[in-house]
């Protein structure tokens, strides 16, 4: 219903805010050399593959390319807990996975945006540059010194939760500029995150956004996604569930691990690294779900793409376990020897 589509676009926006509250800009910075190889390596190889795929699949160069940007994007909520779990949280590989992570969100983010204003029909290719400039100077400039000074007014006031409330105005401005200039509300709202998360009020609005989102409207996105994913005669493509899914694991491991190796990582931790790159998650959710209300991919493809990702994202914390031990116990035959 149209309730359902809007408490789910609510959704989309608050969980993209939320992935630009938890970006580890420290940690990017720490590692920026070793994570800008690993977060580039990890999108060229996954997008001209993915292209090359959409191509062989008879798609049009739109579709294929967003195919390509699809099996670019990476989500590492699920491989922080592995790290965690390893207690590589602090490692340099693990600093550099977070820092790529960063990476990744922004190109895939921006790429998305100019590849909708494409497929929307806008094909004056000198005013999407111009409109994307524009918003992103804006967006930079209002973060940079609108968006404290806000949160600071905010914070004194003597109504409930006045914080957490400044925040969250914050997020859907940015998303109704970004929406207004031709650039997708995600964009805006991941921006925002960003914004705040260079604030003193960062703990307080990630901790409140999160019991807000996840108690109802993150469940109703991913709750939508099943309601659109039509599974009927999934069957009869399980040749292509198999092989995307395939190149999906192998794309993202082999770039990101490529570009780890650059960074001079051993290659069982440079393996560790590509592997934790590959689960795509909740961010491959909302571009599949933004191709299918732009009607970019097939009511078919974006069922398939959904088990794709569901894939990725099970597979991703035993491949971590199995580089990352083998890692430390070549470290631990080199500290014997």
């Amino acid at each position: 219903t149209s309730t359902l589509e809007e408490l789910s676009q609510i959704g989309v926006i608050l969980l993209m805010f939320i992935a630009g509250l938890e970006t580890d800009i420290d940690g990017f910075k720490r590692s920026w050399k070793a994570s800008t190889l690993v977060g580039f390596s990890g999108i060229i190889v996954p997008f001209f593959i993915g292209f090359i795929a959409g191509v062989i699949m008879n798609m049009s160069t739109i579709e294929a390319s967003f195919l390509g940007l699809l099996l670019s994007a990476t989500s590492v909520s699920i491989s922080v807990q592995a790290l965690k779990e390893l207690n590589k949280m602090k490692s340099k590989e693990g600093t550099a996975i977070l820092g790529a992570a960063v990476i990744d969100d922004v190109v895939v983010i921006i790429a998305l945006a100019f590849l909708m204003s494409v497929a929307g029909g806008d094909v004056n290719l000198s005013m999407i540059i111009l409109k994307k400039v524009l918003f992103f100077a804006g967006a930079i400039l209002a973060a940079w010194k609108l968006v404290p000074l806000i949160l600071t007014k905010f914070a004194p006031l003597k109504v409930t939760e006045s914080v957490i409330s400044g925040g969250l105005i914050i997020c859907f401005l940015f998303a109704y500029m970004a929406e207004l200039t031709g650039v997708a509300a995600i964009i805006g709202a991941y921006i925002a995150g960003l914004a705040i998360n260079i604030t003193k009020f960062k703990h307080e609005i990630l901790k409140k956004t999160e019991t807000i989102s996840y108690s109802l409207f993150v469940p109703v996105f991913f709750t939508s996604i099943g309601v659109k994913a039509s599974f009927e005669g999934i069957s009869q493509h399980l040749s292509t569930i198999i092989g995307l899914s395939i190149l999906a694991i192998l794309t993202k491991l082999i770039g990101a691990a490529a570009g780890a190796k650059l960074a001079k990582f051993s290659w069982s931790s440079s393996l560790g690294i590509g592997a934790a790159m590959v689960s795509r998650g909740e961010v491959a959710l909302i571009i599949a779900a933004i191709g299918l209300e732009s009607h970019l991919i097939s009511q078919e493809l974006f069922a398939i793409l959904v088990i794709v990702v569901l894939v990725t994202t099970l597979v991703t914390p035993p491949m971590m376990k199995y580089f990352f031990k083998k890692s430390q116990s070549q470290k631990d035959i080199k500290i014997t020897a």
